[in-house]
């Protein structure tokens, strides 16, 4: 029934609401409306003004609305508890609708997860039963380590804990009324992000995904010994299973920041230390034959707590006494704390042969598996600074000329780092040359050097460096490696991101491939790690665009490691994005993601050269960490990995081994995926995507879209230092998209509704060969996949909310409606907006922008006409936030004149204000008018009294400066849940 039937007071929502409603009525008396029919009556608008732009092509339905909305503010027909009940109700929608996803996601469905292990286990060992030597076979099968969970940090905490836990304990029950409880009780907390975010709390919550993801592989090794017992029951103990392991690079992730100390890293692999402890004593039989393995780690788990007590806390530069005592704990409880899980690993081996119950057998064999996979650590860590770092480090003891990247000094440094390398002798470390150590790269080595040697040896570490565009930075990372006795237990891994790391990667593997010294440095390894990231690349040449370069420098690096007799190094291949598409997360599901990541073609060629193939696969911040939430959540993303990594030995078509779904024709899979023989097809349709992009980014329209006032729409997500300022105060004019990391990029495009970084430049590709086009969307199970990336990305934009945020930054706009209004004082209000607008000018650039988008999004629609469009409540939260943002600026043109604060003017702080720096601009005017009096007054100082501001600013403060503060916190909740609507933060 329509709002109006109900309350007769009520003003009408079906009218236009640009004519039917003129500013200057007097304001009407507040009526009660309850949520739902408040909900129900602006959905019945947007739906109302989108049917009415699509007779009248002038008209933008989302400004429309945004203009109904505010003549409802300004009338008091919605006040702010309106508000605040209805966001309760949007708040409960949105997580509803995201907990739902998420189960379907990880393939819960309708069903537990039990039973999923114990079936997968079995279709493994009957695959092998009655060959020759199957119990080896099945040894070796599940005894690799074939696939990595990491976990992930950066600035991606875009939730509450309290909410994700909500959301992740929802997803994970089947009763009905305990999801809505749930659901409920998150939707009365706010959206927004914990108020501040450290790196404790961020480890804290990756040891919590961590926990329940080595708990999802305790029961998926169980379920391998329950099959493997009841084929081979006298020889099932030999089997030791460990296909999986969890890993994190939380608190070891330098690149780009310099908050994190060494005794940081120190103190949370010792946590990582302690938990693996503690599970062990958790899970272990109490009976005589683990007698000793308890002792052993009961003793080590007292001296890990007495290391940890002396480690310096989050936040504190220690003294060189406080390092001192560190380093003394660390030094005379090492031997005690254990350094290495061989001595453990034999005690389990002993208490399994000495158990007298399978039962007993099996959860030693089961803890015995954890142990192999991660030594004596919880979760395995992962190291990571950037490519310059490296090179800083060793530009102390080698003299080059030029940079590193300089294509003209390519061989000179090459035969440079060469002959360091001939030559390098291991330095000692100790803890005091590690707290003199000003070089990024060398205090990591050094820290590293320690962690192995005081904390945990049992494994190699992986070093990932970020931004690798040369072979040198290999060889570089080498020579420091050696020279800090660390090269045997250093995978050094090099990030290919950039669209120049794209290009070059494989000339920069082949550089390095050639230097006996790298090749000696695989070989004693045993394995060549690469990383492949798809925020930088997916920002800066598309998100489609990057996985075709990805996945054929995979290929090229493949036919490299043939070519140089490589066939007995294990190549792992770490995949580094978020759970955003933006971030190159696939979003139908886990399954999909997994194939999306590692195409079948990629697989097959990696197979038939005889490479083995470790993967590994980022699961970033409180968005990733859903997915191993609880531990119904972990044994679902597990099994999902399990089906994926196991595929060939699962599957009854071993010609084409697609798991994941069946929509291309049988026939067609048999004999290849389609987009491999279209293979010109292929390289124009992606090129030309990704010169569209670049060609995006260079636009000056695009920085201006993202950096006027996108970063206030969003709050801060993570641990790391917040954004530079300008010298006059506030946030520095974005000019460029590189002066925006990816995460916060991905995060504006997704809060002004157009994902551009995962659509644009698809029209004009596909317009180049339509027919092939829609070919491969129907035939190929490679090209479909990818292309439903675009397809989500355009069911959570709208080119027309797009427009209603630029014209929001259009002076015309405001001038237009400061022709047309008939409220008192709203003309002025408009005016000065204009007028502000005016000299921030941006409107020409995107304008011109605007254009370019739109021309390349019809020819996309035209390609595919069954794209989705943005849901009326995603659209309804975008207009009631430009309403707030309008209100916030009517607010701000009244604020008082006064003298230049610091150079600051009041039109200049008007400027800051338009930009959403809202924030800064209310600590601002805090100061300049001030709300307590002046301390001095009345104090009699032996002088005349000079001068004083006598005055106090109530008045000023409950008019303008706190209904705009209660206005900007509504602003970023909306934010939140659109975040939510969207399915991930940046």
């Amino acid at each position: 029934m329509p709002l109006e039937d109900r309350h007769p007071d009520f003003p009408s929502f079906g009218e236009d609401p640009v004519t039917a409603m003129p500013d200057d009525r007097s304001p009407a008396r507040p009526i009660p409306v309850t949520p739902e029919d408040l909900e129900i009556a602006l959905l019945e608008l947007v739906a109302q003004s989108r049917a009415q732009a699509a007779e009248d092509p002038f008209r933008n339905p989302v400004l429309a609305v945004t203009l109904a909305i505010t003549r409802r503010f300004d009338r008091e027909e919605i006040g702010e508890d309106d508000l605040d009940a209805l966001f309760a109700r949007l708040r409960r929608h949105a997580l509803d609708a995201r907990a739902g996803r998420l189960r379907v996601y990880v393939g819960l469905g309708d069903g537990a997860a039990d039973g999923v292990e114990a079936d997968i286990a079995g279709r493994l060992v009957a695959g092998l039963a009655g060959r020759q030597g199957d119990v080896e076979a099945f040894r070796d099968l599940v005894g690799r380590t074939a696939f990595a969970a990491v976990f992930t940090a950066h600035p991606t905490f875009g939730m509450p804990k309290a909410v994700a836990a909500a959301i992740a304990s929802a997803a994970s029950t089947t009763d009905e009324t305990a999801r809505a409880a749930l659901v409920e009780k998150a939707a009365a907390l706010s959206t927004r992000p914990d108020p501040k975010i450290s790196l404790d709390d961020e480890f804290e919550q990756a040891c919590i995904a961590a926990n329940h993801g080595r708990s999802a592989l305790d029961v998926f090794n169980g379920a391998l010994l329950d099959a493997a017992r009841e084929r081979w029951p006298d020889r099932w103990t030999e089997i030791v299973p460990k296909p999986f392991a969890i890993a994190s690079w939380v608190g070891c992730d330098t690149d780009g920041r310099t908050d994190i100390g060494w005794w940081d890293t120190l103190r949370y692999r010792l946590i990582s230390k302690r938990m693996q402890f503690e599970r062990i004593l958790r899970d272990l039989p109490d009976v005589p034959a683990a007698r000793v393995v308890r002792e052993l780690t009961a003793g080590a788990l007292d001296s890990v707590k007495r290391q940890l007590a002396g480690a310096p806390l989050l936040g504190t530069k220690p003294s060189l006494e406080a390092v001192h005592r560190f380093a003394l704990a660390l030094i005379i409880e090492r031997e005690r704390a254990q350094v290495d899980s061989g001595p453990m690993l034999a005690g389990m081996a002993a208490a399994i042969g000495a158990a007298e119950s399978d039962a007993d057998k099996r959860a030693i064999a089961v803890l015995r598996s954890g142990i192999a996979a991660h030594g004596l650590s919880n979760a395995l860590p992962h190291f990571r600074l950037n490519a310059s770092q490296i090179h800083n480090a060793v530009r102390r003891v080698i003299d080059l000329e030029g940079e590193p990247t300089d294509a003209a000094q390519r061989r000179s440094h090459l035969s440079t780092i060469n002959t360091l390398l001939n030559d390098v002798q291991p330095v000692p470390v100790d803890f005091g040359a590690l707290a003199a150590e000003r070089a990024s790269a060398a205090r990591l080595m050094m820290t590293i050097a320690q962690i192995l040697k005081h904390v945990d040896g049992t494994h190699p570490v992986r070093f990932l460096i970020a931004e690798t565009e040369t072979g040198y930075t290999l060889l570089a990372a080498l020579w420091l490696a050696r020279n800090y006795g660390i090269a045997d237990k250093l995978e050094i891994t090099p990030l290919f991101e950039t669209a120049s790391a794209l290009e070059q990667g494989i000339r920069v593997l082949d550089d390095a491939l050639r230097n006996p010294h790298w090749r000696r440095h695989l070989k004693r390894l045993g394995r060549l790690c690469v990383q492949f990231g798809y925020s930088d690349s997916g920002r800066y040449v598309g998100q489609l665009a990057a996985t075709f370069w990805i996945e054929r420098l995979r290929l090229r690096i493949t036919e490299l490691m043939a070519q140089n007799d490589l066939a007995d190094v294990e190549l792992v291949i770490f995949d580094t994005h978020g759970e955003s598409i933006g971030r190159g997360a696939h979003p139908t599901s886990l399954s999909d993601r997994l194939a999306y990541l590692a195409p079948e073609s990629a697989r097959e060629k990696t197979r038939a050269a005889g490479i083995g193939v470790r993967l590994e696969s980022s699961f970033q911040g409180s968005d990733g960490y859903l997915m191993f939430g609880s531990p119904e959540l972990a044994r679902a993303s597990v099994s999902r990995i399990a089906e994926h990594v196991f595929a060939d030995e699962l599957t009854d078509d071993d010609a084409f081994a697609d798991y994941v779904i069946n929509d291309a024709p049988a026939a067609k899979r048999a004999g290849g995926d389609p987009i491999y023989a279209e293979a010109d097809f292929a390289a124009e349709f992606f090129r030309a995507a990704r010169q569209d992009m670049e060609a995006l980014v260079e636009d000056p329209g695009y920085a201006a879209l993202l950096g006027t006032f996108g970063p206030g729409l969003i709050d801060r997500t993570g641990s790391r230092p917040a954004a530079r300022q300008s010298d006059g105060g506030g946030p520095v004019m974005i000019t460029h998209p590189r002066q925006l990391r990816a995460i916060p990029n991905n995060a504006i495009l997704q809060q002004l509704g157009f994902l551009a970084n995962s659509l644009h430049g698809i029209g004009r590709a596909a317009s180049r060969a339509p027919d092939i086009f829609r070919s491969m969307r129907e035939d190929s199970v490679r090209f479909s996949r990818a292309f439903r990336l675009v397809q989500h990305a355009a069911s959570v934009g709208d080119l027309d909310v797009l427009r209603a945020y630029i014209d929001t930054l259009d002076p015309a706009v405001w001038l237009e409606r400061a022709r047309r209004t008939r409220r008192d004082g709203r003309r002025d209000e408009l005016i000065v907006v204009a007028s502000a607008l005016e000299r921030l000018n941006l409107a020409p650039d995107l304008r011109r922008l605007f254009g370019r988008l739109t021309t390349d999004w019809l020819a996309l629609q035209s390609a595919a006409p069954d794209l989705a469009t943005m849901s009326a409540r995603l659209t309804l939260l975008h207009a009631i936030r430009l309403a707030l943002v309008h209100r916030i600026w009517f607010l701000a043109v009244h604020i008082p004149s006064f003298r230049p604060q610091s150079g600051l003017t009041r039109e200049a702080l008007l400027e800051r204000f338009l930009r959403l720096d809202i924030d800064g601009c209310l600590a601002l005017l805090d100061e300049v008018f001030p709300i307590t009096p002046d301390p001095t007054l009345g104090l009699n100082f032996g002088e005349p009294p000079g001068p004083r501001d006598v005055g106090t600013y109530e008045a000023e403060h409950a008019t303008l400066f706190q209904p705009i503060r209660r206005l900007f916190v509504r602003v970023r909740e909306i934010s939140g849940m659109i975040q939510h609507e969207v399915g991930a933060f940046g």
